[in-house]
């Protein structure tokens, strides 16, 4: 069976999603700014190499900052599981949370579904990286079926610098 995945260099759905520190964010769409978003998605507090990443992630927030980046975490977990989060990882770097199914198979995420009440209690979307452009287009695409894969955030890093600074072109876009 397949499913139907978001496409390199096709606009990033847009939605609003809740923020653990109050508000919301606009996740998708253009920057009259001119900024890039980096969408983080995790699986949620269940997941011990999602609090990993997400300390990784925070350690080098400055560094997607000075590239004109915004990031932002998201997860299906609902406030309270989001909220803890925060406060074991001593997070501050934007934590959205309440991503829906529905959301989730926008973005083309797997979604997997718990294996006792211990994991968690819904289901939950598999690692997800999405680098929106400016223009509210996706530059950079990873999804993974499970926790063990995920990208290398020096090396996402290092892919703006060089989009940016060389004009790069969006890959992977042949008989799109």
């Amino acid at each position: 069976m397949y499913s139907d995945k978001l496409k390199a260099g096709a606009p990033f759905p847009e939605f609003t999603i809740p923020l653990v520190d109050g508000g919301e964010a606009t996740v998708g769409g253009s920057s009259d700014e001119g900024r890039w978003k980096l969408a983080v998605i995790y699986r949620g507090l269940h997941c011990p190499l999602c609090a990993q990443y997400l300390e990784k992630l925070q350690s080098i927030q400055a560094e997607f900052a000075a590239q004109d980046t915004d990031v932002i975490a998201i997860s299906g977990d609902g406030f309270e599981k989001a909220k803890s989060q925060v406060e074991k990882g001593g997070l501050n770097i934007p934590i959205g949370y309440d991503l829906s199914v529905e959301q989730m198979k926008k973005l083309g995420l797997y979604i997997s579904d718990p294996r006792s009440p211990e994991e968690t209690d819904q289901p939950f979307p598999e690692p997800g990286l999405f680098l929106v452009r400016p223009d509210g287009n996706v530059q950079i695409i990873d999804i993974s079926n499970a926790p063990f894969s995920r990208p290398d955030l020096t090396m996402i890093l290092r892919g703006i610098t060089f989009a940016r600074e060389k004009n790069y072109p969006i890959r992977g876009m042949h008989n799109s």
